[in-house]
């Protein structure tokens, strides 16, 4: 198989709800995607996909979307006060952790036609959450777990 990845940075503010940590308040990053294509085959120019058109695809709805905006849970109650304010939202039907940001990113580019095998969301330089499709989660995994023998072993007794 083969695979190409496309970084994009961009800056978001957020919140969590339910959460005893720092997190609880409003602050923001600069966080860092990683956008992993993948293919079976390559196309007729030698690519399983042009840096560019991933670009140009998810850079532009990242841009537009996300950029320099407070993503945030939906229930959360700063939302229509942010809003009324005029104050760029993007809202999450759960909490946005890096968890739903690299998920959400996943399916947007999944509903592009982005033959998308997963997604690394930076929140900061040290912390990385990774979403990926779920039919490779098992091939994911089975490369760092060891493999068990499944030989039997049989014992022989003999009577004295």
């Amino acid at each position: 198989m083969y695979a190409v990845t496309r970084a994009i940075e961009f800056c978001y503010g957020h919140r969590l709800l339910n959460y005893e940590g720092r997190c609880r308040y409003l602050h923001g990053h600069n966080g860092k995607v990683e956008i992993e294509l993948g293919s079976d085959t390559l196309d007729a120019r030698g690519m399983v996909r042009d840096f560019e058109e991933i670009k140009q695809t998810i850079q532009t709805w990242i841009d537009r979307e996300l950029d320099h905006k407070m993503l945030l849970n939906r229930r959360d109650p700063v939302a229509p006060v942010l809003r009324q304010r005029g104050e760029p939202v993007f809202l999450l039907d759960a909490n946005p952790t890096a968890e739903a940001i690299a998920e959400l990113i996943f399916n947007y580019a999944a509903s592009q036609g982005l033959p998308v095998t997963s997604v690394r969301m930076w929140e900061t330089n040290r912390s990385v959450a990774t979403y990926w499709a779920p039919d490779r989660a098992g091939r994911r995994f089975s490369r760092t777990r060891p493999r068990r023998s499944r030989r039997t072993v049989r014992s022989t007794s003999t009577a004295a």
